[in-house]
């Protein structure tokens, strides 16, 4: 055989002058990926979404939540990018009289490349479409929750006989206050005691001062004594606080599993997308070698028999 000008054999001179990477065979490759991983994010997002129930103890809990999302999102690697990078290995160009070792390693760095476009594309296409649908899905829930919070705080704003301007109320009623309470509305005494108990539980305790007003409040009212009327107000502010500490706690837990929950989230998202990774990496290299298996077409058309090598 006649080696060309440059000092190589025909099949070596071809190999050595093509290029390594064949882009559209990856860029085939990531589209279905990046396609198929937007299909089975919308599917996800709809079964999960139709298995959260905004009532208490029902629907799927959020640690079974959790861990299905986890799941799925490994599942959709590996169908995606094992589908992406079968095609990226599938349709890759035949490189002639390459050492099998080399073959193995351009197949998998097409599928990792594959695998590579496909995620950045499905990200980008996941923060303009997803992101819509799940943010719609949560303000869905957040205003039925809002809602009830707004009832509530208005509900309680109206009993208190205050307002968000009336921030100072405490002090002016400290401005109008006798040694002996007037006669007044039970709606006004409960918008005083409300200003006293908002006030006195920032501050974290109870003075002497409003804790004698109170009681005397609490007598004339009640027909009790005075000491009898103090003693009512010190269990009445002491249940108060405990509710108030009782709440705080909740919320710190809730923040504190929250972040919990995130962290488990992107650990396990990182541990889905090196799966997705190898997964098109090994599928290429699958789809490679059934690419080399191809074997050489034959026709005798119009009496003549050629052999046109498939690429």
């Amino acid at each position: 055989m006649n080696r060309s000008p440059d000092g190589f054999y025909p099949g070596e001179y071809e190999s050595s002058s093509r290029s390594g990477v064949s882009w559209g065979a990856i860029f085939a490759g990531a589209a279905a990926a990046a396609a198929l991983s937007l299909i089975l994010v919308l599917l996800g997002f709809g079964l999960g979404f139709s298995a959260v129930s905004p009532w208490a103890n029902e629907g799927m809990s959020a640690k079974g939540l959790g861990i299905s999302t986890i799941v799925w999102l490994a599942v959709t690697q590996i169908i995606a990018s094992g589908l992406g990078g079968y095609i990226a290995g599938r349709l890759r160009v035949k490189w002639a009289n390459m050492h099998g070792d080399e073959v193995y390693f351009r197949d998998t760095a097409h599928g990792f490349l594959a695998w590579c476009v496909a995620t950045l594309v499905t990200a980008t296409l996941l923060v303009g479409s997803v992101s819509g649908i799940v943010s719609g899905g949560v303000q869905a829930g957040a205003s039925v929750a809002g809602g009830a919070v707004n009832a509530a705080t208005q509900a309680a704003g109206t009993a208190a006989g205050n307002t968000d301007s009336d921030q100072y109320g405490y002090f002016i009623d400290s401005l109008f206050r006798a040694d002996t309470p007037a006669a007044t509305s039970d709606e006004a005494v409960r918008g005083t005691v409300t200003r006293i108990f908002v006030r006195s539980l920032s501050d974290g305790q109870l003075s002497a001062e409003d804790r004698t007003y109170l009681a005397q409040l609490v007598a004339q009212r009640t027909n009790l004594t005075q000491a009898d009327a103090e003693r009512r107000v010190d269990e009445v502010y002491a249940r108060t606080q405990k509710a108030v500490a009782d709440a705080k706690l909740a919320a710190q837990q809730a923040a504190d599993t929250a972040a919990k929950v995130a962290a488990m989230t992107s650990l396990w998202m990182f541990i889905a997308l090196l799966i997705g990774a190898f997964f098109a990496s090994f599928c290429a290299t699958f789809g490679g070698r059934r690419r080399d298996a191809v074997e050489y077409l034959e026709t005798d058309a119009y009496v003549t028999t050629t052999s046109v090598p498939v690429r």
